[in-house]
């Protein structure tokens, strides 16, 4: 079956699948920009209330508190969320961690806090540190591990979580669902 016909020059038959290309292009660009626009991390002011608050509940809850520096504008700071919150790391962070994200604007807002956990923001974003209940460093990331996250699989993070979750008594460390 012809596209062109009488009315329709092959030129103008050529133009409909192109033009449908790219109208997919920009609706497809825009699902993945408006996906990296999510709001995860909060005001940078909100930044010391929001970690006393997670020290607060892993005191009482006996989990590890994980520190998430970054920002909104990063794209690989929400695959990290992403792959923090997909079904099989959900359960394992939510069972065993605080987490907390602290909002370093655009390289200029709360340096203080990495800087206390000695975490330099400045290899690249996102960047962790894993605290005891008592709010002691257990980790810190020192060299950008995390800042190429669309580059990495899910199963980074699993093992990333099962890793430095608490130590639950009987439970073999290397045990996922323990």
């Amino acid at each position: 079956m012809r596209a062109w016909g009488p009315g329709v020059s092959r030129n103008q038959a050529a133009v409909k699948p192109k033009l449908f290309i790219l109208v997919a292009a920009f609706a497809l660009a825009a699902g993945t920009a408006r996906s990296a626009n999510r709001e995860i991390y909060p005001d940078p002011a909100a930044a010391k209330a929001d970690l006393s608050a997670a020290l607060k509940t892993a005191s009482q809850s006996h989990k590890r508190i994980i520190v998430d520096f970054g920002g909104n504008w990063c794209g690989d700071c929400q695959v990290l969320d992403i792959y923090f919150h997909n079904p099989q790391n959900r359960p394992i962070l939510e069972s065993n961690f605080v987490l907390v994200h602290i909002n370093i604007g655009r390289m200029d807002e709360n340096l203080d806090i990495a800087e206390r956990y000695g975490i330099p923001v400045t290899l690249g974003v996102p960047a962790l540190a894993v605290l005891s209940p008592a709010g002691k460093i257990l980790y810190g990331q020192r060299g950008g591990e995390f800042s190429h996250m669309g580059k990495m699989e899910p199963s980074a993070v699993t093992k990333f979580l099962v890793q430095w979750r608490p130590p639950k008594a009987g439970c073999s460390m290397m045990a996922v669902n323990c």
